[in-house]
């Protein structure tokens, strides 16, 4: 009995019978990740979020598999695991892009690119796993999404009623992508604005008001929930309610009230913004660095006595072995130095190849173990959603700019500048890369603790996962800058997607290495985002709602439009969830369909910008699928709005009687 019972996992299955990695899961995940990346890169690159895939993912895989014999909760893990990683991967467009908006690239090269996710998405993998047992076995950490995503597999598995509700949360995404999808094809068309403001002159200063007809920011802002929509708009207040008056006033100027205000605001308030982002992304990192370091250290104690103790291994403690992954991450070092050799080529840091590669290494392992500890416990501790992701690349580019400072900026003269400054952000991506993946890695690892999965099989179809997206997100990125290009780049058009955190890092390397950088504005956002840490710490010890500072500077930073859509968002889905918890008889059911309808909404608009992306560049047209003209802007302007409107309360309503 004894022997038996050391083959059971913690779900109870004899070991021989656990089938978690299936050709059939595999290739699920895969398709999932092709929806999920590709909407995760838009929505990334527009907005400066991406969206969490582990629940979608886990409610879809339920709703194919859910004809598996033996425990189809066991059999989703793989194809979840896998679209869970590629979509968490999509957050390298937060540093990427950066080389277009320098100057160095002007588009993606396919299998560069690709390598630089792979390698560095899998290092991920392999760093993480050592941290399995200390930051998730043995840990109190909460793990909010990996929670979650558990109760989603567990429910759908164990009963009728929980395949039922699979369905229902499959036809939800399809109902919320398929409206949002027809509502973009609407503005397409022209038939609808995307857009809807106002600008206007107050004595010398302009200003205006801005609101985005946009499903997918509606779902984004529901998903990251009413602190984070009331920071941004806390934000959008400060961006266009004080200082874009004052900056006007201060430097009145000829022409139109948007103009005028539109400029100042991407030329002065925008750096603002990004000092704020800098610091409260920084203050995040450091506020939790004491727990991370005690946590660590109190678990793996915990664990060296319970080895010692001479306790057999059960299946669901079983990671990777060590040495596999102290090889495989050794391994890795030769294809980054060669990709870190191609990079530097001919140009005028060719001569410092060696000690500017060796360096690099070492500091691709040392930060990127660093990063993988940090953005784990930071997962565990408040979800992946909403881990502060965008602080690691801040600080990761200012480690590598300021390495190559010092070994490599006194060799050279100012010639060589535009290649060091690309070059941090080459390697800042493949150090991003680690993060995004470990940030994703540990939480999808509580979900399959809670299930009774096998680590090791986990973390492989994490590794097929970050394979999978490192295929989508170059094709995908070379799109989106062929058709709209990003803010900020040579060349960039009014269309431009803003792709906030890369212009903030790609402006901070050129910052330190070049030292033109406007650090006046930026230093005035540091001192406006330490004012707004002390704001969020009183309200937290007031035990108000709080105002996170990160979410701030993000509304001061990103269009105005854009933030606007994102809090009528967060808006709307609180007062959602208040309705379920006051009339529904299961109150997380509908909670969890608001999350589903929002992600759906999400996918089908970001999926639908992917495709006209690719008419815009065939065609040769910004407007490929309009079929009126200027003239009929009022139409569009009142009936789009009454539309869309009408489509989310529609969409919202529907996601209330799914749960009934």
């Amino acid at each position: 009995m004894a022997t038996r019972d050391r083959a059971l996992g913690a779900g109870g299955a004899d070991e021989s019978s656990m089938r978690e990695l299936t050709m059939r899961g595999i290739l699920l995940g895969g398709a999932i990740t092709l929806l999920f990346t590709a909407a995760n890169v838009y929505l990334g690159l527009r907005v400066g979020l991406t969206f969490a895939t582990s629940i979608p993912a886990a409610v879809i895989s339920m709703a194919v598999l859910r004809f598996s014999p033996l425990r189809a909760s066991l059999k989703t893990t793989s194809s979840r695991r896998s679209s869970s990683a590629a979509g968490t991967l999509a957050a390298i467009i937060f540093v990427l892009p950066g080389l277009v908006i320098v100057g160095w690239w002007q588009g993606f090269p396919f299998w560069t690119t690709a390598l630089v996710c792979a390698l560095g998405g899998t290092l991920g993998v392999m760093f993480s796993i050592p941290l399995r047992r200390a930051l998730v076995a043995d840990s109190p950490l909460p793990y909010p999404e990996g929670v979650a995503a558990a109760e989603v597999l567990k429910v759908g598995a164990a009963s009728r009623e929980g395949a039922a509700e699979s369905r229902a949360g499959l036809r939800t995404i399809v109902r919320g992508s398929i409206v949002s999808a027809l509502f973009a094809t609407l503005v397409g068309m022209r038939l609808a604005l995307a857009e809807v403001a106002h600008f206007f002159r107050i004595g010398p200063s302009a200003t205006g008001i801005a609101g985005g007809l946009s499903m997918a920011l509606i779902g984004a802002g529901h998903l990251v929930g009413i602190s984070v929509g009331l920071a941004m708009l806390a934000g959008l207040v400060i961006g266009w309610g004080v200082a874009t008056p004052v900056l006007t006033a201060l430097a009145p100027a000829a022409g139109s009230a948007e103009e005028l205000a539109t400029t100042v605001w991407a030329q002065q308030v925008r750096f603002l913004g990004a000092g704020v982002i800098g610091v409260a992304a920084i203050w995040t990192l450091v506020r939790i660095i004491g727990p991370i370091l005690s946590g660590i250290r109190s678990a793996m104690a915990g664990s060296r006595a319970r080895r010692g103790g001479g306790e057999a291994l059960v299946r669901t403690d079983r990671d990777m072995p060590i040495g596999i992954v102290g090889g495989v991450s050794l391994a890795l070092m030769v294809p980054i130095a060669i990709l870190l050799a191609d990079f530097l080529g001919s140009g005028p840091l060719a001569g410092l190849a060696v000690p500017l590669i060796a360096s690099t290494l070492l500091y691709i392992v040392v930060a990127g173990a660093f990063v993988a500890a940090v953005c784990g416990y930071m997962a565990g501790l408040i979800g992946a959603s909403n881990s502060p992701i965008s602080g690691v690349g801040i600080l990761a580019v200012l480690g590598a700019a300021l390495l190559l400072a010092l070994v490599a900026a006194p060799y050279v003269d100012d010639t060589a500048t535009a290649q060091l400054t690309a070059y941090a952000l080459f390697a800042t991506a493949i150090v991003f890369g680690v993060a995004t993946i470990a940030n994703d890695n540990l939480q999808d690892l509580k979900t399959g603790q809670l299930v009774g999965a096998t680590p090791w099989k986990q973390q492989l179809a994490l590794v097929a996962g970050v394979i999978f997206g490192s295929l989508v997100i170059p094709p995908v990125l070379d799109l989106l800058n062929q058709a709209y290009g990003f803010a900020g780049a040579p060349g960039a058009g009014s269309n431009a997607l803003p792709a906030p955190q890369a212009t903030l890092i790609s402006a901070l390397a050129r910052g330190v290495l070049g030292g033109d950088l406007d650090w006046s504005l930026i230093g005035i956002g540091a001192g406006v985002g330490v004012l707004i840490i002390l704001a969020d710490a009183l309200l937290g010890r007031a035990g108000k709602l709080r105002l996170p500072p990160l979410a701030v500077g993000i509304g001061i930073y990103l269009p105005m439009g854009t933030t606007m859509a994102v809090v009528v968002g967060a808006v709307l889905g609180w007062l959602y969830d208040r309705r379920a918890e006051r009339s529904s008889r299961d109150p997380e059911a509908m909670k969890r369909m608001g999350v589903l309808m929002a992600t759906g909404m999400i996918v089908g608009e970001s999926l639908f910008g992917v495709a006209l992306a690719g008419l815009v560049v065939g065609t040769g047209t910004d407007t490929p699928l309009a079929v009126v003209g200027d003239e009929f802007g009022l139409i569009a302007t009142i009936g789009g709005a009454l539309v869309f409107a009408a489509l989310v309360a529609w969409l919202y309503r529907q996601s209330a009687k799914t749960s009934a």
